[in-house]
């Protein structure tokens, strides 16, 4: 791992820890500073690490979803922006889907896939996003359309994860699945915090979540990358 990388990394993990330590002592404020930074450094550290595929499509599309993610990030730290942040993760879930199709050896022939099945792996996810609608459906108003498109993005993110099952490497698969499993955790959290009943701790566990998840997806591209270059 280059130095410009590690450099990066340690950016990423003094922004998280710092704005964790914003949020336990409640110094919302500094959070404009902190939380911004932690999408920046793993986007730099993303940049840097994926050099030899410079304007290839997986690049962009994970570079695409970072930057969103950064937007989402500011745009969420003013409530009365919520429908705004929330269009910018729905455009980070776009570019995951796209990314995480492209990292499957394999191509795709949409008359071998077998949907019964697939329905049967997803099932749980899909009871759980719907459980969680259920709880926060009366308190959405006008947001109730935005929130289902978007919870049929983080959905949809979440089964292209799984859907790498046996067709990357197993760090890559774990890594990312995990990763996806956390982001939908943590904007799970989020929904029901803002709009069924406050967590304790909330916004800590929703950061927490976050932050690790982002961190681990990327990792599981960069792995994936990795095993492709030493096959060639």
């Amino acid at each position: 791992m280059r130095k410009k990388e590690i450099l990066w990394l340690y950016v990423f993990l003094f922004a998280a820890l710092a704005d964790i330590s914003m949020i336990i002592n409640s110094e919302t404020s500094y959070r404009y500073f902190t939380k911004p930074l932690i999408m920046i450094a793993l986007l730099m550290y993303f940049l840097q690490s994926t050099r030899l595929i410079k304007d290839s499509l997986l690049r962009t599309a994970v570079s695409a979803a970072l930057f969103c993610s950064f937007l989402g990030d500011v745009l969420l730290l003013n409530n009365n922006l919520f429908l705004f942040g929330l269009g910018a993760f729905f455009m980070t879930h776009v570019g995951y889907i796209i990314a995480f199709k492209l990292t499957q050896n394999h191509s795709f022939n949409l008359l071998e896939v077998n949907f019964i099945k697939m329905f049967i792996y997803n099932l749980p996810l899909y009871i759980v996003a719907a459980l969680i609608y259920f709880l926060i459906h009366s308190q959405l108003n006008e947001l109730k359309i935005p929130v289902i498109i978007y919870i049929m993005a983080i959905v949809m993110m979440v089964t292209m994860a799984r859907e790498r099952y046996g067709r990357t490497n197993k760090t890559s698969f774990w890594q990312l699945f995990i990763g996806a499993i956390l982001f939908f955790t943590s904007d799970s959290l989020l929904a029901l915090d803002r709009f069924f009943y406050p967590i304790v701790d909330g916004d800590l566990l929703i950061m927490a979540t976050y932050i690790l998840g982002q961190l681990l997806i990327v990792m599981g591209i960069r792995s994936h990358l990795l095993q492709v270059k030493s096959s060639q």
